[in-house]
């Protein structure tokens, strides 16, 4: 009987994330009724320096999934039983880094970009989910998605620290807010940045917003608008945008203590928001 000896295996890769140089600038201006926008302009020619990273990080990622799958099938193959090619399978991803999740870079912050295969459609005849990303502190975890949560099966996912906060991810279907946006929908069609927050941050926080947005900002990222909104009380920074056919809900939020320790953290969290 013969025996193969199956020893180790293993695969790594480092994501540096890119900070804006100091030849870039923040521009910002007045919309009126409270509203800013703001965008990030370079001076050099080069405007896609944050989303380039997040771009690349893509890339490795969808490699990584090349490379599991071959290594499922090595060990399923070379192990004396399919049991076996399973348990060495298991033991490597649970020993690993979350799917998604990037090893941290030199100011120990990782970059999570949700994976192509992760499931979540909302029903059949939806397309596949638009991937999205967004940087964390090295401590802040991934949480299992229960559908007893608020905003059930439609949370995509969920992020914590104990010392820090937590952030969820909604993502929506446009149909259950209009059905004229199509398949390619704009969140400037579905309302402008106080209609948004009025209709959707109920949905967020649990309970009525009026009187708790205490800022609202417009963004744009490599063509795409983003409406970011800061709230107290709770305390909360909600970022919302859509593409193809759904609403993207980011929401970032602490504890009273938790804001005022650690409220850069958590704006850089709500402000690295993207829908690739």
């Amino acid at each position: 009987m013969g025996t193969t000896l199956f020893t180790s295996w293993s695969f790594s890769w480092r994501y540096h994330q890119q900070i804006i140089p100091s030849s870039h600038m923040l521009t910002q201006c007045s919309l009126g009724n409270g509203i800013s926008t703001e965008k990030v302009i370079s001076d050099s020619g080069d405007s896609k320096v944050v989303d380039g990273g997040i771009e690349k990080w893509s890339g490795l990622m969808k490699r990584r999934s090349v490379l599991v799958s071959g290594v499922s099938l090595i060990s399923s193959t070379g192990l004396g039983s399919p049991r076996e090619g399973l348990a060495v399978v298991k033991q490597g991803l649970l020993a690993g880094r979350i799917p998604g999740l990037s090893e941290p870079d030199e100011q120990g912050w990782r970059t999570y970009r949700r994976p192509d295969e992760k499931s979540g459609g909302h029903g059949v005849g939806w397309s596949p989910i638009i991937p999205y990303a967004f940087s964390v502190p090295q401590d802040w975890e991934e949480v299992p998605v229960s559908i007893a949560d608020l905003g059930g099966t439609e949370i995509d996912l969920r992020f914590g620290s104990s010392k820090e906060g937590k952030l969820f991810v909604i993502v929506a279907p446009v149909l259950r807010f209009s059905d004229g946006l199509g398949d390619n929908a704009k969140i400037e069609l579905i309302g402008p940045p106080d209609k948004v927050i009025n209709a959707f941050g109920p949905e967020v926080i649990g309970e009525n917003v009026e009187g708790k947005v205490i800022s609202m900002n417009v963004a744009e990222h490599s063509g795409r608008t983003y409406y970011q909104y800061e709230l107290e009380p709770p305390h909360a920074l909600i970022t919302a945008t859509a593409a193809g056919n759904r609403l993207y809900l980011f929401n970032v939020t602490a504890s009273g203590l938790q804001w005022k320790r650690h409220y850069n953290d958590l704006k850089r969290i709500s402000d690295s928001f993207r829908v690739l």
